[in-house]
């Protein structure tokens, strides 16, 4: 009986140490930068981050040329915004696929993957914001006898 009870008391000891989740650690290659891959519809962003001035390019062109609309680039910059760190890296992105909205997703996507494997405290702030959730909603595929995806030809009586 004396066994049971101190063999009890020790499983409470190891009750009481709360588990700890995963350590995610800072990856960064030769030259400094933090790579991540970001998607979204059919769009694919390769993503780089270094620490900078605050410059994006995509596809060799500035953030303003590539994406003229304001509301893109705003969505680009949410993760940074949503982390504190607006002006602080230099992004370096190319992006195929997809349209500019999909595309505009797909770096938005990349950039807060990358976010994270350079500093890594910055993934709650990031997964709280959604940022690190790949969208997965892509366009319907058209179907055998059907004039779209769901819609069918018009019936006629006669």
């Amino acid at each position: 009986m004396a066994e049971t009870v101190q063999s009890l008391e020790g499983l409470a000891g190891l009750k009481t140490a709360a588990p700890e989740g995963p350590k995610y650690e800072k990856k960064v290659d030769a030259q400094g930068r933090a790579y991540a891959t970001g998607k979204r519809k059919n769009a694919v962003a390769r993503v780089w981050i270094k620490p900078g001035s605050g410059k994006i390019e995509v596809n060799t062109r500035t953030i303003e040329v590539f994406f003229a609309r304001p509301v893109l680039r705003m969505l680009i910059q949410q993760p940074l915004v949503a982390a504190g760190r607006s002006g602080q890296y230099d992004v370096i992105c190319t992006v195929s696929g997809g349209g500019l909205s999909g595309q505009a997703g797909a770096v938005r996507h990349g950039l807060a993957k990358a976010l994270t494997l350079f500093e890594p405290e910055l993934r709650s702030a990031l997964k709280r914001g959604g940022f690190l959730t790949r969208d997965s909603r892509v366009v319907e595929r058209k179907k055998y006898g059907r004039a779209k995806a769901r819609r069918s030809f018009q019936f006629s009586k006669r």
